[in-house]
């Protein structure tokens, strides 16, 4: 006896060659057959899924068939001439192209999800329990930022230069002024001490 939470093991699909036989075995009898068969692949494909979708599908096979062998038997001869067998042979072959298309589509994609579990095509996010997500906000928009401008570096403040006035040089010249008249006098103290002694001699003599 199982418990509820133990998980039932996944049956293994069949192998690709056989399954690709299948397909086209199916769809070459319908073919062949000009959509009389075609009914064979709705019903394999409901019998291999087992959903209300597709044996539904089936049934509607079933009854476009016998409603266009019921517009082509109602002809008078072999040919073709009223329009309603014109849409009785509509009919038939027009379901015969959706039928495949259906069959391959819905065959392979059932058989690609028993292969990988992880795979569900077309599957929206998982939305939180009694709060319907929006489809523009699951996603998250990133927002455009400009480009990165570094803050300013401060300056050092430099003090204002302080201009030193010019020192005058005047006391330096006075000084050399003062300096060349001392010699200046004492060169003419000493021219008059010479003339002075001349003097004197010439006056004893």
């Amino acid at each position: 006896m199982q418990g509820h939470g133990q998980a039932q093991p996944v049956k293994s699909p069949p192998p690709t060659g056989w399954l690709v036989f299948l397909r086209v075995f199916f769809v070459v009898i319908s073919v062949f057959t000009l959509g009389l068969l075609a009914w064979t692949m709705m019903l394999r494909l409901a019998i291999v899924t087992r959903k209300s979708v597709d044996w539904g599908l089936f049934v509607a096979s079933i009854a476009a068939l016998v409603l266009s062998l019921v517009l082509l038997g109602a002809e008078p001869g072999d040919e073709i001439h009223t329009p309603g067998g014109w849409t009785g042979l509509a009919l038939l072959l027009g379901s015969l192209v959706a039928e495949i298309a259906y069959y391959l589509a819905a065959d392979i994609r059932h058989f690609h999800q028993l292969r990988f579990p992880g795979y569900v095509a077309h599957q929206p996010p998982p939305q939180a329990y009694g709060y319907p997500q929006s489809p523009y906000s699951a996603t998250p928009v990133p927002q455009s930022q400009g480009p990165h401008t570094p803050p300013p570096i401060p300056r050092p403040t430099v003090p204002p230069e302080t201009t030193v006035p010019p020192q005058r040089h005047a006391p330096a010249r006075i000084d050399q002024v003062r300096a060349e008249l001392d010699e200046l006098s004492d060169y003419l103290r000493k021219h008059d001490g010479h003339q002075d002694d001349g003097r004197d001699g010439r006056d004893r003599g």
